[in-house]
């Protein structure tokens, strides 16, 4: 008789639903939240790649400190996100009537040069125009997993958003000249 009413009391069953349901519910609201904040930076950091790549194909010359402040560009692109751990590779590759692609300059973030002028360089075959100059901004931040599971090693919290953008000079035939690199 006792076993049967404890059985048949259903008193406890909304509290014991609410308990099973709401850890779930709140992995999927932090997962979404996650989703949301990661592609919002990757967002950011194309739009960073693009913005480098388009102020450069605007001028006919360009200078060490020209591509050097470009990563106060980036970093204010990417706002409220922060960079640190990036890298930033701009190139200037000037294509020939056969097709090929050549190094003209490169600087990176750190004031160095990442590529040899005078080296080959493969693009994209929709980018490979003959007779062309392209700037490559190659652009990576990684970006660390804020909430979800804290606890995981970092090299599943961490993961590394880039991207890589080609402009085409926008006036002039002529290749985008770097004075001082």
């Amino acid at each position: 008789m006792r076993l049967r009413r404890f059985i048949d009391d259903r008193r406890g069953v909304g509290a014991i639903e609410f308990a099973i349901v709401t850890p779930m519910l709140i992995i999927t609201y932090i997962g979404a939240f996650e989703i949301s904040v990661a592609v919002a930076m990757a967002r950011k950091v194309s739009r960073a790649s693009s913005t480098v790549s388009d102020l450069l194909t605007r001028n006919e010359s360009t200078t060490k400190a020209v591509l050097d402040s470009m990563k106060d560009v980036t970093s204010n692109v990417i706002t409220p996100f922060k960079q640190d751990g990036y890298t930033l590779k701009i190139t200037g590759v000037a294509i020939d009537a056969a097709g090929g692609a050549k190094v003209a300059w490169s600087r990176d973030q750190n004031g160095g040069t990442p590529y040899t002028k005078g080296s080959t360089v493969t693009l994209p075959p929709d980018v490979a125009v003959k007779d062309a100059f392209i700037v490559r901004t190659e652009y990576t931040v990684p970006h660390k997993i804020l909430l979800m599971a804290p606890g995981l090693s970092s090299r599943i919290n961490n993961i590394t958003l880039g991207k890589t953008s080609y402009f085409r000079k926008r006036a002039g035939e002529t290749i985008i000249t770097c004075s001082d690199c």
